[in-house]
């Protein structure tokens, strides 16, 4: 449902709307006056509710003011920003429950990135690109270990989180994936030399080191991403999730992404959160940062 008719909860968020950077110029201006449907001009005129999950560091509330926060809850405000739409209300949900809402129309927008299966996208759109997150292994910071790509790890004891992508690749190369339920698991057999190595997303691994910059540990971030990994185990581009119906709303958002991509925004709001350039694109990335 549309912003001015949200149902205010606990769970209904106003909108976080200060960037901390400079004002943008931008090249060119929204124009879908052509389109079909008038859910772009409907959503500038109403707002938006975004649906998001307590996940750091894509998104998650402030404690000590309640408001929304994280890297995609910021580049949705840069995109929708470059729209025109200027009203936007929050609502946490659990993960299982972003696409359900969405249909009902209980939110607007899954907010909270998202990849494309095949499942999703028989019931729900996706934007364009937003940004890439990916599998990087970590290793102790004392280990000797020589791991140049992802075929090194056969035979290793490698940590990851049960039932994951990265747990379900490691048995397909022939590591010997050990799994944990949690973040937190992972880190203490790594660190205790209960395994190898990990497997892990880079952003969580972030999230750690945020934690505890003293961690010992080390990234492999030259160790290029196999292909299958991004094609067939989940780690293709975060997106934006969005109804079927709301065909301007998308083209909008997608072309909006883009700028705030080209503007360098969003380059911006990763560093801010600890990520970087290598957060733009899909690997491999030439060395050029």
């Amino acid at each position: 449902m549309k912003a001015s008719k949200c149902i205010l909860s606990a769970f209904c968020f106003a909108a976080v709307a200060n960037l901390a950077m400079p004002a943008m110029a931008y090249e060119v201006a929204p124009s879908y006056e052509k389109c079909g449907d008038d859910s772009f001009s409907q959503y500038i005129k109403d707002g938006v509710t975004i649906g998001i999950v307590s996940a750091p560091p894509h998104s998650f509330l402030n404690t000590s003011n309640g408001k929304a926060e994280g890297v995609d809850v910021e580049i949705n405000e840069a995109a929708l920003k470059w729209m025109g739409i200027t009203s936007i209300k929050y609502e946490v949900t659990p993960v299982g429950q972003l696409v359900p809402g969405l249909m009902s129309k209980r939110i607007d927008v899954i907010g909270t990135n998202i990849h494309v299966t095949p499942d999703r996208i028989k019931a729900i759109s996706f934007t364009g690109p937003s940004w890439w997150y990916g599998p990087i292994i970590v290793l102790p910071a004392n280990s000797d270990l020589q791991i140049s790509s992802y075929a090194d790890l056969k035979g290793k004891k490698v940590g990851a989180v049960v039932g994951s992508a990265a747990d379900e690749y490691l048995r397909k190369i022939g590591a010997e994936s050990i799994a944990f339920p949690g973040a937190e698991q992972e880190i203490g057999a790594l660190t205790t030399g209960r395994v190898d190595a990990v497997l892990e997303d880079d952003v969580t691994v972030v999230d750690w080191l945020k934690s505890n910059p003293s961690l010992p540990i080390k990234q492999l971030k030259d160790v290029p991403v196999p292909e299958e990994m991004i094609t067939k185990y989940g780690y293709g581009y975060a997106r934006y999730g969005l109804r079927k119906g709301d065909c301007t709303f998308r083209a909008a958002y997608t072309q909006a992404l883009a700028e705030v991509r080209g503007t360098g925004e969003v380059s911006a709001i990763l560093k801010k959160y600890g990520l970087s350039n290598r957060n733009l694109f899909l690997h491999p990335l030439e060395k050029n940062w």
